[in-house]
């Protein structure tokens, strides 16, 4: 097994040295002893890097990478395309739209005990205190139901917003 220096591996492959050791530290071709290769493996070893059959590096296929940066394109297209048609919505917007319903919501229970307090002081039937409470609760309910609607009025708002600074 003979070996040959840097140098000698550099002059045959029409390289220079400091790009040997660059090829050497991308694992690329092996070095033997510090600054020695062998010289038929070394040379085999560059010239599958050059077409791209190394193990290191993908064997790309222009056709194949076309292919995928086409399909993407199009995915793309057909959610813009269901966005404008509101068959999908960002995450912003339902974001906005669940906070809008929490917050509502939270404020319609937290009404509850100011609003039926003075009704249910004055009950004494079980029955009726239970409708009363069942009434507001339902109310409350009633706000979480209409979700789809809020979806609309936030859409409205954003065309307006898109029309006005147009």
């Amino acid at each position: 097994m003979k070996l040959y220096s840097s140098a000698a591996v550099a002059r045959w492959l029409d390289l220079t040295e400091r790009r040997i050791r660059q090829l050497r530290d991308k694992g690329i071709i092996k070095e033997y002893r510090q600054g020695y290769y062998m010289l038929q493996e070394t040379i085999h070893k560059y010239i599958h890097y050059l077409r791209g059959e190394n193990d290191g590096f993908q064997n790309l296929n222009y056709n194949t990478e076309r292919a995928k940066l086409i399909k993407a394109k199009r995915e793309i297209q057909e959610l813009e395309l269901q966005l404008r048609k509101n068959e999908v919505h960002t995450s912003e917007d339902v974001k906005l739209v669940m906070t809008d319903m929490l917050v509502k919501f939270k404020t319609r229970i937290m009404a509850v005990p100011a609003k039926a307090s003075p009704i249910l002081a004055k009950k004494t039937d079980q029955t009726e205190i239970f409708k009363i409470l069942k009434q507001y609760v339902d109310e409350a309910l009633e706000e979480l139901s209409r979700y789809g609607k809020t979806f609309e009025e936030n859409d409205n708002i954003g065309d307006k917003e898109d029309t006005e600074a147009n």
